[in-house]
């Protein structure tokens, strides 16, 4: 899978590059391809939408995505699906507020979240842990975007292939600490604010001492703006007019970098040059970006009223108190969200610990596949199906050959190697929809659901082969076969087992498929 996962990295920069309506087409085709319909594959058309603006489309393209991450069984490409999910309902529903449905998000963010321990492809984790930060930014939920974005950083640190992408997280770790001091400001957190500034320097020194150019102008950009409200303004005005003025020229989106210029004016005031500070913020008001996002546009102005009051207007006092009651209002919504969001994640932890306990309880603790528990239940579930009586099914009775010779000669533990080794070769030759469950000792059991009785039969003959080519590994097995219909499983586990039988006598390493004696 980690060979699509590099496949699909490289057509996502080629589609955020520009060449979106190409890679769309070259996507697609890999889709239709055998053995081409994969999770990493459907991110990509997924992320195409997105750079074309079409939401909706994107959206559908996400369910697509979550079918196969869930056939893949890939945990890193779920938790992508689920947080991309979030983020773009979110920007759906600031475009139609009928869309917008902030506890939907948050239960996506929480179980994408919950995915991610057991990840083993970097791409899909990065991309996966990046989504959870970007959902986590957009509710303005700081204290759950940073973490993922360091988790992206130290994945793509471990992994070389991914080097260039280091300093695009530790950029976005320093600017989402200066967009949570733009709002502590606005409720009259200074210090805390001040501590976010100082930490949005740090990362952003990071991200230009480890990034190529691409990087390293917008990232002196950030660390310019975080100096302004604390230890050397001066420098900080000049070097944010500068690197806004580069970062502009490099074509980089306004809203993008509109954060700035309250940064800039807070310098330009706190070295007695009110009159270049006003003259900034009037400008930024002028030519705030449609797409700025509620948070800048209240940042930015908030800061003209401030430069406004400082020349003594009175109208702007006025403004400025109405606009502290709504950010105030606004920073408890904020909370409340935060609060609602950490009993999300407890309530998924509980469920993700019930669900793993569940499934032990139905695992067997040797061999890792299906117990006689779990088996049970499946063929009780299987006889309760509406179409019971119509449904073929096939059940077989396994038995290792001579087992106890086996571990009398070479040792109990040589016994428990084969026998882990004989599940998988038979796990490995049935279908996903398939059950293979060892129900105790040396005895193991399959369940093959819509399986008429010659397709029992070759997945029997394949299974013998399976054990036999077992490498090191003296074992064989006897396999007994019997078709019935579903609502008849009781009957046919018994003949199946009569039939295993009668393999065994005739020697063993051999199948026999239950006949009744009137055929």
């Amino acid at each position: 899978m980690q060979g699509a996962s590099r496949q699909a990295a490289r057509l996502l920069e080629r589609a955020q590059a520009g060449e979106a309506d190409a890679v769309l087409t070259e996507v697609d085709s890999i889709l239709r391809e055998p053995g081409g319909d994969l999770a990493a594959m459907h991110f990509v058309r997924v992320v195409v939408f997105i750079v074309r603006g079409d939401l909706r489309a994107a959206l559908d393209a996400i369910e697509l995505m979550l079918r196969a991450a869930e056939r893949e069984g890939s945990k890193g490409w779920m938790a992508c699906a689920l947080s991309t999910r979030a983020s773009e309902r979110m920007r759906l529903g600031e475009e139609d507020g009928a869309e917008y449905d902030v506890d939907r998000a948050l239960r996506d963010l929480t179980a994408a979240e919950a995915q991610m321990p057991d990840d083993r492809d970097p791409i899909a984790a990065v991309n996966a842990r990046v989504g959870i930060a970007v959902g986590y930014q957009q509710l303005r939920l700081y204290e759950l975007a940073g973490p993922q974005f360091e988790a992206a950083y130290e994945i793509s640190a471990a992994d070389p292939a991914q080097n260039v992408n280091r300093a695009m997280w530790l950029a976005n770790l320093g600017e989402m600490h200066l967009h949570w001091a733009l709002e502590l400001y606005q409720v009259d957190e200074v210090a805390a604010a001040e501590e976010h500034t100082a930490l949005a320097e740090w990362f952003a020194q990071r991200a230009v001492d480890e990034g190529d150019t691409s990087y390293r102008d917008y990232a002196l950009l950030m660390t310019a703006c975080a100096r302004a409200d604390r230890n050397d303004p001066l420098s900080a005005s000049i070097d944010i007019e500068r690197y806004l003025r580069i970062c502009q020229d490099q074509g980089i989106s306004p809203a993008a970098i509109a954060y700035s210029a309250p940064f800039r004016a807070v310098a330009l005031k706190r070295i007695g040059r009110l009159d270049e500070a006003l003259a900034v913020m009037t400008e930024a008001v002028a030519s705030l970006p449609a797409d700025a996002g509620w948070l800048i546009t209240a940042a930015t102005q908030r800061t003209h009223l401030v430069m406004l009051e400082a020349r003594g207007s009175a109208d702007a006092s006025i403004g400025l108190r109405y606009g502290d009651t709504v950010a105030a209002a606004l920073w408890r919504q904020r909370q409340h969200t935060l609060h609602t969001a950490n009993t999300l994640k407890s309530l998924e932890l509980l469920r993700a610990q019930h669900e793993q306990a569940t499934r032990a309880a139905d695992l067997d603790p040797l061999t890792g596949i299906a117990n006689r528990r779990a088996f049970d239940r499946a063929v009780r579930r299987a006889q309760k199906l509406r179409n019971a009586a119509g449904a073929t099914v096939t059940v077989m009775i396994i038995d290792v050959d001579q087992f106890k010779r086996i571990n009398d000669t070479l040792g109990h533990p040589v016994g428990d190697v084969a026998l882990r080794a004989i599940a998988r070769a038979l796990s490995a030759v049935v279908r996903d929809q398939d059950l293979i469950a060892r129900l105790g000792g040396d005895e193991f059991a399959a369940l093959l659901a819509d399986a008429d009785p010659a397709f029992g039969s070759t997945i029997a003959a394949r299974m013998l082969a399976a054990v036999r080519e077992l490498p090191d590994s003296p074992a064989t097995v006897s396999i007994g076969v019997a078709t019935a219909p579903a609502d008849e499983l009781g009957e046919a586990l018994h003949r199946a087992d009569q039939a295993m039988y009668d393999a065994k006598r005739s020697g063993g390493d051999a199948v026999r498929e239950f006949v009744p004696l009137a055929d």
